[in-house]
């Protein structure tokens, strides 16, 4: 039975990983890739999700679709695409691009920066970044559930990166301080064999840190943290079930099964992203792209065609604007 689950999985992968290349460059296969990912055989009404809909054709050659792909829905009436209720509804870029972005933005270790997109596919650089900004939002996916549990260990750990906006640049040579102060901090949380939840916060006081860890770990788990004064609090109060410490400053980097070498793993990660791929992330939007390195890494043990087909199902119900539209009053 697993051996059949496991070649079903791969089946489905190397069709997927066949289809993109067509999806990439044609538009037609593009729209149609879509549609299989959203609804698969049963296309539904965004509107009523009534399944009663057909495609409409064009007027003039009744054997093709409309220019624009929509469909009708019988029950409600309503008129839509597979854009509809999307991260690229009423985007005037065409779906081949954006199922390129989607595959190069989910298999692509590091990431893959907008200037790349707009080589390889001719937008404006201004478009490119519309484009995976709006990707990486419908990434962004924070489970309602905490992570760990009974048996399980999470591990936790703060790093900084660049200069936080309106604060004064780091000064070469010095470490800590007022310069530490300057840059942006970033909590990770990983659970081993499982995801990483990272977060972009003000500072990284004892407080703030047992307020994330209490918020997003269960307090059945056994965490794991380094040897900093800010975890000072979590030590004293003992919130969860085990708590572990390791010493780093002593030149202690593996005690047992004690360690952060997992939540370290990721900041490599993601810091050869950021400085290798994307080079300057304002304080800004850094949540974004931690979205972004939080799916890759999360979606980890998935082939590429099923991390590109989960980003692009991701976006059903996702809307990202530049300003929230004005209600009209009634």
């Amino acid at each position: 039975m697993k051996t059949t689950k496991i070649q079903n999985r791969s089946t489905k992968n190397d069709e997927v990983i066949a289809a993109l290349p067509l999806a990439c460059s044609d538009e037609k296969a593009a729209v149609e890739f879509m549609e299989q990912q959203r609804w698969g055989a049963h296309p539904a009404c965004p509107q009523c999700g009534d399944m009663n809909v057909y495609q409409m054709m064009d007027s003039k050659e009744p054997t093709n679709r409309q220019a624009n792909y929509r469909w009708r829905c019988r029950g409600c009436k309503a008129q839509y695409s597979v854009r509809t209720g999307t991260v690229y509804e009423e985007s005037r870029i065409s779906l081949k691009h954006w199922c390129f972005a989607f595959w190069r933005a989910s298999t692509s270790k590091k990431g893959v920066s907008a200037l790349e997109i707009h080589r390889q596919t001719g937008l404006s650089y201004k478009s490119s970044l519309f484009l995976l900004h709006r990707i990486r939002y419908a990434m962004a996916d924070m489970p309602a559930m905490q992570m760990g549990g009974s048996g399980k260990i999470v591990e936790a750990d703060e790093t900084y990166f660049g200069t936080e906006t309106g604060k004064p640049k780091k000064q070469r040579g010095r470490r800590g301080g007022a310069a530490h102060n300057a840059m942006n901090k970033i909590v990770a949380l990983v659970e081993r064999g499982g995801g990483v939840r990272s977060f972009h916060v003000a500072d990284v006081r004892g407080e703030n840190l047992k307020a994330v860890l209490m918020a997003q770990i269960d307090k059945e788990s056994h965490v794991m943290t380094d040897s900093s004064p800010r975890y000072n609090l979590v030590k004293r109060e003992k919130p969860f079930a085990n708590y572990d410490q390791i010493n780093h400053s002593k030149g202690e980097y593996v005690r047992g099964e004690v360690t952060t070498n997992h939540v370290e793993g990721y900041f490599n990660i993601l810091k050869r992203g950021l400085h290798g791929i994307y080079h300057n992330v304002s304080s800004h939007h850094l949540h974004r792209y931690l979205s972004e390195f939080d799916f890759r890494y999360t979606n980890r043990y998935l082939d590429d065609g099923e991390r590109t087909t989960l980003a692009i199902r991701m976006a059903n119900g996702k809307r990202l604007m530049y300003k929230e539209p004005v209600k009209k009053a009634n």
